[in-house]
């Protein structure tokens, strides 16, 4: 096999890159796999496996105001940026999923991501997002809830906000679609 006239950026380039935010436990992995399925094209992206990748030295958020987990935080952001744009130029929908709850990390993923970024902010509220938490396989020892009210101050009027506490998640993919004018790709 040779690979001298193939390229990997397609001539049609995806629309964009869609970064769905909130915090633990509202949804946003799950969210984020059954939109990607629904592209002929696309490609889920969870920061939180990137920063996996670090194999010694890892330092994961924590409430406690590590400087290094922080630094980590934006280091995993930003090759998620560089994923999503390797993606969205060859042609596939990238689908970001990050806890992103302060506006100086939402301002690294507008600032680091070329193509245009539609941001989904899921927002269940504290309660539904901790009694997800303690319902699903990657459970977390550390209560996020507190995140909420930071996110919802920080973050209020920035992107499409969906509050999906009661939605199932074919119902939070279609707001999302809906939401973002995603929709009339698959039409």
């Amino acid at each position: 096999m040779t690979f001298e006239n193939v390229t990997v950026d397609s001539a049609e380039p995806a629309p964009g890159v869609l970064l769905l935010a909130g915090i633990p436990g509202s949804g946003k992995s799950t969210v984020a796999a059954a939109l990607a399925a629904r592209f002929a094209r696309s490609a889920h992206i969870e920061v939180d496996h990137l920063q996996e990748l670090i194999v010694q030295g890892c330092h994961w958020p924590s409430p406690d105001g590590d400087p290094e987990a922080d630094r980590q935080i934006l280091l995993r952001a930003r090759n998620g940026c560089l994923l999503a744009d390797s993606f969205a130029s060859a042609g596939f929908l990238p689908v970001l999923d990050d806890v992103v709850v302060r506006r100086s990390h939402l301002d690294f993923y507008r600032a680091h991501v070329k193509a245009p970024l539609h941001v989904v902010i899921l927002a269940p509220g504290p309660d539904k997002a901790w009694e997800r938490n303690n319902a699903r396989h990657k459970k977390l020892t550390t209560n996020w809830a507190f995140l909420d009210e930071a996110m919802r101050a920080e973050l209020s009027g920035e992107g499409v906000w969906i509050d999906n506490a009661d939605q199932t998640i074919e119902e939070t993919v279609t707001a999302v679609l809906t939401a973002t004018g995603l929709k009339a790709l698959l039409d």
